[in-house]
C-alpha cells in the first residue's frame, strides 16, 4: 500500500468518525420530539436525497441483477437495522455510553475479517486492540458494576450489525467504486425503512424548526457525507481493520460533543478510559507503521 493511499485512507476514516461521533448526541437530542422508528426514515430519506443528487451528477448507472440481493442484505445491515437498534438503544442511554458499546464493533469487524477473509493482524496489533478494549471496560466498570439494561442489548446489536456492513462494504468495493457501493446500499435501507413513514410523516408535520434541522444534519452529514467517507476509507486502506480501529475514538469524541452541544460533564472514568483507548490506537497505527505493507502473522 504506497503513502498516499494510506494517508487518504486515515484521512477519510478520522473524518468518519467525527461525523458519526455526532450522530449520538444529534440523536438524542431528536429522541425529545421523534420515535426511535421515525428518526431512521427521516433520516435515511434526507441521506438518499444527498445520494441522488451525487448519483445523477456522477452518473454512476446500476448494478448487475446479480448483486442486488447482496445489496439488499448490506442496505439491511449497515442502515435498516443498524439504525433501528442505534435509535432504540439511545433511548434509554447516555450518548457517551451509546458511543462505547458502539466502539466495539472493530472487535467484532476483526473477528468477522479473520473468519470470512482471512485478514491476519500481528500479535502486538491485537494487543493493541485488547488495550483499547480495557479502556472500554475503564469507561463501562468505573463503579464496580456493571448492569446489562435492555439499551446495552439494543446497541450491541448494532455494532454487530456495522460490523457486518463494514466487510459486505469491502467486497462490494472490489467491483464498485465507494460512491455506487454507498450509494446502492443506502437506497436499499432507505426502501426497507419506508415502512416507518407514515407514522414518521405525522410527526414530522407538526415538529419544530430546531427538530427539522437536526434531523436534516443527521441525514447529510452523519448519513450521508459520513458513509461515502467511511466507503472511500475501506477502499482505500489495505486492510479492514486499519480503518475500523479507528471506531475506538468514537466514545471519548462522542462524550466532548455531549458536553459541548448538550451540557453532559465527562466524568473521570470518561478521561481516563478515552486516554487508554487513544493509546491502543496510537500503537496499532505504529505496528502497521513499523510492519510496513501487511500486518499479518506468520
Amino acid at each position: 500500500m504506497n503513502l498516499s493511499n494510506q494517508y487518504r485512507s486515515r484521512i477519510y476514516a478520522i473524518g468518519t468518525i467525527l461525523l458519526w461521533s455526532s450522530a449520538f448526541v444529534f440523536t438524542k437530542i431528536a429522541l425529545e420530539y421523534f420515535s426511535p422508528s421515525s428518526i431512521g426514515v427521516l433520516r435515511y430519506i434526507c441521506a438518499s436525497l444527498f445520494f441522488i443528487i451525487l448519483v445523477i451528477n456522477k452518473r454512476i448507472g446500476l448494478p448487475t441483477l446479480k448483486d442486488i440481493p447482496f445489496i439488499l442484505v448490506s442496505g439491511a445491515m449497515g442502515f435498516t437495522l443498524y439504525m433501528t437498534f442505534f435509535n432504540i438503544g439511545s433511548g434509554t442511554l447516555s450518548p457517551a455510553t451509546a458511543s462505547i458499546i458502539i466502539a466495539t464493533a472493530p472487535i467484532i469487524t476483526a473477528v468477522f475479517s479473520t473468519l470470512f477473509f482471512k485478514e491476519k493482524i500481528v500479535t502486538l496489533g491485537w494487543v493493541a486492540i485488547a488495550i483499547e478494549f480495557c479502556g472500554i471496560l475503564v469507561l463501562t466498570l468505573w463503579d464496580g458494576v456493571f448492569t446489562i439494561n435492555i439499551g446495552i442489548l439494543w446497541l450491541l446489536g448494532s455494532a454487530i450489525c456495522i460490523s457486518a456492513y463494514n466487510l459486505m462494504q469491502r467486497h462490494l468495493n472490489k467491483k464498485y467504486s465507494a460512491l455506487q457501493a454507498t450509494s446502492y446500499s443506502i437506497f436499499a435501507g432507505t426502501l426497507l425503512l419506508l415502512i416507518n413513514l407514515p407514522h414518521a410523516a405525522i410527526q414530522m408535520a407538526a415538529a419544530p424548526l430546531r427538530q427539522w434541522l437536526v434531523i436534516l444534519f443527521l441525514g447529510v452529514f452523519p448519513g450521508g457525507i459520513a458513509y461515502l467517507w467511511w466507503s472511500n476509507a475501506l477502499s482505500t486502506a489495505e486492510k479492514t481493520s486499519d480503518v475500523t480501529n479507528f471506531m475506538f475514538v468514537t466514545p471519548f469524541l462522542a462524550t466532548l460533543l455531549g458536553f459541548l452541544l448538550i451540557g453532559e460533564i465527562p466524568s473521570l472514568s470518561t478521561i481516563v478510559g478515552g486516554v487508554i483507548i487513544l493509546a491502543g490506537l496510537f500503537l496499532f497505527q505504529r505496528v502497521k507503521s513499523d510492519s510496513g505493507t501487511k500486518i499479518e502473522s506468520a
